[in-house]
């Protein structure tokens, strides 16, 4: 059976940050899992292109996954009030898996408080956010430090994959 990764999914989500990953992961041989607050809900992305979760949080095992991608738009200010994303986030963060966001997606990290220490980039609009919680800021298409893969927008994707895919192959 393929690995699995997760990837968080909800309302207003930014289309491409959760729907390239999605497909480069799965072109990749990896089984993706979407998670929200409900399984087999639909989502509008903030472009409108849908997504239905195939799990609640609330349901979901770290440990059956090898990753988490925490996707931007306004999806994480949401999710990032739900004691399932953080607990699954701190999980993550504890065995040293891979954990992946881009824009506002760090917006989650932040508020399960795994940026601590850790050097990242985002959205700008986050970058307070990310120093509050402990995180050392940069401007860059991508980082990666440990475990953490970090973006700043859409158009850093193809940087942020090479990122997340590279951990995954322990490159």
């Amino acid at each position: 059976m393929a690995d699995r990764v997760l990837i968080f999914a909800g309302p207003d989500y930014e289309d491409l940050e959760l729907w390239y990953p999605k497909l480069r992961l799965e072109e990749a041989g990896y089984k993706v899992t979407l998670a929200g607050d409900e399984a087999g809900k639909s989502y509008q992305g903030k472009h409108g292109y849908p997504c239905t979760n195939d799990a609640a949080v609330a349901d979901v095992r770290s440990e059956d996954f090898v990753a988490v991608v925490c996707p931007g738009g306004w999806m994480p200010d949401k999710l990032r009030r739900d004691p399932a994303v953080l607990r699954l986030l701190k999980e993550f963060d504890a065995a040293k898996k891979p954990i992946a966001a881009i824009c506002h997606g760090g917006w989650l990290c932040c508020s399960a408080d795994v940026y601590r220490g850790v050097t990242v980039t985002g959205s700008p609009g986050i970058k307070d956010d990310c120093v509050n919680a402990g995180a050392e800021w940069v401007d860059e298409p991508v980082h990666v430090d440990g475990h953490h893969v970090t973006s700043r927008r859409p158009g850093d994707l193809p940087d942020f994959m090479h990122g997340l895919l590279g951990l995954l192959r322990g490159e």
